[in-house]
């Protein structure tokens, strides 16, 4: 690990509001929620009510009367998120950009030349607010996840560096919600054995955490519960994976919930598989229910995907044999990913045996049908815009309480 603290994590604040605020100053002080049927993101004056990224938005209207809803200038975030990573840029080239509005950079290398790191994070978020107009938020440390919570600390709009001789007595005094890989789910189960500091987490017995969560994620976050975190920046950062969810609110466990919504999902994701000529042998399901709680299933498959309709009747069977093993009435969240991914994967024909699953199989004559079909409507797209042509109203019905434009801004380079 290194001696000094040189990682930077910059994220910009409540960045769709905070764009929104400084497009229309007359929202400027004003609680603003972008979205309508979900809010997808508060101003910190809406936070103070208690309205949050999710929550449906009849929900947020009861906490905050006085609520604005606007609807979101999707190209200017993807221009103003760009510019203040290009800020990080001209001070070094260890950038590594994690979405839209926050990147690591390492400034080791560049120090002599810009000063300190807590020099380089003041002029980086002195010119993010002169140039852009947005307020950045900065955390400075030794290691990646140490500097992420150091951003969130600071915010709104401040910076916090954490000297290597204090980061023990500044991370285990904060709330495990704080730490990378800890959602409502986890914290919950924390919760239940008394865990509810980071400091708490890193006195747990091994075997008890392992217990609770399971080897792989017991033994990540014991680790970063003592900033032992050895990842380094990655400059050039490719998907492994890729992914959609759909948060749908509290409804129904039934197939006229289900069915559209993973065609949807399924549609986001095999689109950009067969644009970037990546398909994928693994697909991963996960479900959420009302209580939060949530299952994940998965089936590696002998050739790679990337049809619509084949990804989309694997994810249903997948989903079913979840909500057969775990009934509930309610979910809140439907999942599709696809990894193990491959490059350029050659196309194995399959002999025309007439086969049960032919449909689902890329290489047979119905398999390369499906693919076809879906080639046909990229173009058609790319042409006339991804809502020129779809797989059924249905579809594009479930997924319009979040735009589709909002959910790629997240999305990684495959």
């Amino acid at each position: 690990m290194e001696t000094t603290a040189t990682i930077l994590h910059a994220d910009l604040d409540a960045f769709y509001a905070s764009v929104e605020q400084l497009l229309d100053p007359t929202l400027r002080g004003k609680p603003i929620a972008v979205g309508g049927g979900v809010v997808l993101a508060a101003s910190y004056e809406a936070r103070a009510f208690g309205v949050r990224g999710g929550m449906p938005g009849r929900k947020a209207r009861e906490l905050c009367p006085q609520l604005i809803f606007v609807g979101g200038n999707f190209s200017h975030y993807q221009r103003l998120g760009d510019a203040a990573i290009k800020v990080l840029d001209d001070f070094t080239p260890v950038v590594e950009r994690i979405s839209i509005d926050e990147a690591f950079a390492d400034v080791a290398g560049c120090t002599h030349l810009f000063g300190s790191p807590r020099e380089i994070a003041t002029v980086i978020r002195r010119r993010v607010r002169a140039e852009l107009g947005l307020p950045i938020s900065i955390g400075v440390a030794r290691t990646r996840h140490l500097a992420k919570i150091a951003s969130q600390v600071a915010k709104p709009d401040g910076l916090v560096v954490v000297d290597p001789g204090t980061e023990l007595a500044f991370l285990h005094d904060l709330p495990v919600a704080l730490m990378w890989g800890v959602g409502p789910a986890t914290r919950a189960r924390l919760a239940e054995i008394g865990v509810e500091t980071i400091g708490e987490l890193a006195r747990t017995h091994s075997g008890a955490l392992t217990r609770l969560l399971g080897p792989a994620a017991g033994e990540k976050l014991a680790a970063l519960s003592w900033n032992r975190d050895p990842r380094k920046l990655e400059t050039k950062r490719r998907a492994h994976s890729a992914g959609a969810q759909s948060a749908l609110g509290q409804k129904p466990a039934v197939a006229r919930v289900i069915v559209p919504t993973l065609l949807h999902l399924a549609d986001r994701v095999a689109s950009r598989l067969r644009a970037r000529n990546r398909p994928g042998r693994t697909v991963t399901v996960r479900v959420r229910f009302a209580d939060l709680s949530a299952v994940t299933r998965s089936i590696t498959l002998e050739q790679p995907i990337s049809a619509t309709a084949m990804l989309a009747e694997i994810a249903g069977d997948l989903v079913r044999g979840v909500l057969a093993d775990h009934p509930r009435e309610t979910i809140s969240l439907l999942a599709i990913s696809v990894s193990h991914l491959e490059e350029s994967a050659e196309l194995q024909l399959d002999l025309p045996l007439g086969l049960a699953d032919e449909k689902r199989r890329p290489g047979s004559q119905k398999g390369l049908a499906r693919f076809g079909a879906d080639r046909a409507i990229d173009k058609i797209r790319e042409r006339f815009g991804k809502q020129a042509v779809g797989y059924g109203t249905v579809a594009l019905e479930a997924a319009r309480s979040v735009p589709d434009e909002f959910r790629e801004l997240a999305e990684k380079e495959l």
